[in-house]
């Protein structure tokens, strides 16, 4: 960490001849001897010549001292240190930055769902406070100096958020980056520890409009400029690079920084994204209630349907994996799968009331009075993944948000939605607070910002063209060529959170694309 300088490039002296300490930072005795011996003035008297002597006895002992410790152990001193004062030198970066405390984490210390950091590295915890008496949480972990690779890399959250998504922190501090996560500005476990399941549950940060905006829309780039400055600070140079990560939510969030704050990033991986919540959680409603009663669809019926679709068109790449690698490509009859002979839940058939289940789902939800789309359905071979679709997802993302935002009531049920009507209502109350589906992405491809966006075929939760038609419409407005810093990346099957696939299998065509 340097010291600050004049005008002239030189530190400044007080009238006695010493440098003064700079104010934020803790000077050791072997900075105050080095500045004496720099800064003194040219009358040489007796009390300085035994100064220098007794401090060139000094210096000569922690030398001797520094030169018999291994190299290693000199080294891990070092970073603690260095580590351990971090709070004291950054209290002067912002007014507005809660306590500041830091860990130095050694090598192998620390276990995030079975995965041991490989690199030693400074823990940093800290809040931002955002109206109307909010506070995001945040922490930034900084790797070593040998093992940070110059780039700075935010992740997102998942679901309803609450806390940091410490395994995607983890994944990327041993990648090097400085890495940083927050909490999305609420806490998990003010809100049912985040999972809603199965409705009927108040979820105070829904009832607080700065909350929920901060929820997918700024808690990413709340804590990013501290972050940032942080790591700038403690490595006493910029990082050359700024990046984003997340799925599903954290998706989301990648698209509302390119639509809301396009100079934060340089890049963003926007994995599997919920970026359209809103509708999304609509798709989830609709394929809860076209499947109930007789319409219901186990898992045998799914997997019926799913072999039938690979048997006629994993072939299709040349390869028979059972997998579909472009499901666009296939042609199918479902209608092929009908009982021929009256039947409940055959695992061999289709009842009527299954089939049009089915195509419902393949469908998707459609505005009653308008028939347009809602939302995309799912496309072929993705059908065994559909068991959560017939419920647990609606009533862990559908009906909070109409309980909680649309209704104002958590005995509602979802059983008397208007297609129509309360379709808009949603759009009013809720959409306009937490989905990020604009095309003009204009001023984040004209900073030279890039744009990955990864997306499963088979994702359980997201229909999979979402991404696809969205990426056409926001060429259309952009203009100028796609390839130069937009990219979708289609995987075959039923993966989810794909972003972290992505990142692990293709990183180096990945850092290609974003340099």
């Amino acid at each position: 960490m340097k010291m600050p300088a004049n005008e002239s490039g030189s530190s400044t002296c007080n009238d006695d001849g010493k440098v003064p300490p700079p104010p934020w930072r803790v000077v050791i005795s072997l900075k105050d001897a080095h500045s004496l011996s720099r800064c003194s003035r040219p009358t040489v008297r007796r009390e300085q010549r035994d100064s220098k002597f007794i401090i060139g006895i000094m210096l000569s002992a922690m030398t001797l001292a520094l030169w018999l410790l291994p190299t290693t152990s000199v080294a891990k001193a070092n970073f603690s240190t260095q580590c351990d004062s971090l709070p004291t030198l950054i209290a002067s970066l912002a007014s507005n930055i809660g306590v500041i405390t830091t860990s130095s984490i050694p090598t192998h210390s620390l276990n995030v769902s079975g995965t041991f950091n490989q690199v030693a590295f400074c823990r940093v915890n800290g809040s931002v406070p955002y109206p109307v008496n909010n506070n995001i949480f945040f922490e930034v972990w900084l790797p070593e100096s040998i093992a940070y690779n110059d780039k700075f890399l935010a992740v997102g959250n998942g679901g309803l958020a609450g806390r940091i998504d410490y395994a995607s922190m983890l994944e990327n501090v041993n990648k090097g980056f400085a890495t940083s996560g927050g909490d999305s500005g609420h806490l998990a476990s003010d809100n049912n520890d985040g999972d809603a399941y199965p409705g009927g549950i108040y979820l105070p940060f829904l009832h607080d409009q700065n909350q929920v905006l901060a929820w997918i829309r700024n808690s990413i780039a709340l804590f990013t400029p501290v972050a940032k400055e942080i790591a700038t600070f403690y490595y006493e140079k910029s990082p050359q690079h700024t990046y984003y990560k997340g799925c599903s939510t954290g998706g989301a969030q990648g698209f509302a920084l390119a639509q809301y704050h396009p100079q934060l990033f340089d890049g963003i991986v926007a994995g599997c994204p919920g970026n359209w919540y809103s509708h999304l959680a609509l798709s989830f409603l609709w394929n809860q209630q076209v499947t109930l009663g007789a319409s219901f669809l186990p898992q045998g019926s799914l997997d019926l349907i799913a072999n039938a679709v690979l048997d006629k068109c994993d072939t299709l790449d040349g390869v028979e994996d059972r997998v579909l690698e472009n499901p666009l490509a296939c042609t199918f009859d479902l209608d092929k799968l009908a009982c021929t002979t009256p039947a409940t839940n055959s695992s061999h058939c289709l009842t009527s009331e299954q089939l049009t289940a089915a195509k419902n789902i393949y469908a998707g939800p459609r505005h009653s009075l308008s028939n347009t789309s809602i939302y995309p359905g799912f496309g072929l071979g993705s059908e065994s993944e559909w068991m959560m679709q017939e419920g647990r997802l609606s009533l862990s993302f559908s009906l909070p948000l109409l309980q909680n935002m649309v209704f104002d009531d958590l005995n509602y049920n979802g059983s008397t939605f208007d297609w129509a009507s309360d379709v808009d209502a949603l759009d009013l109350k809720v959409g306009s607070l937490i989905d990020s589906v604009s095309p003009n992405l204009t001023s984040f491809k004209n900073r030279g910002g890039k744009l990955l966006v990864t997306q499963g075929w088979a994702d359980p939760f997201n229909a999979a063209t979402w991404p696809i038609d969205h990426l056409k419409e926001i060429s259309q407005v952009t203009g100028g060529d796609r390839d130069e810093w937009l990219s979708l990346f289609m995987v075959p099957g039923k993966f989810r959170l794909v972003a972290a696939i992505m990142w692990l299998s293709l990183s180096a065509r990945l850092m290609r694309f974003f340099m």
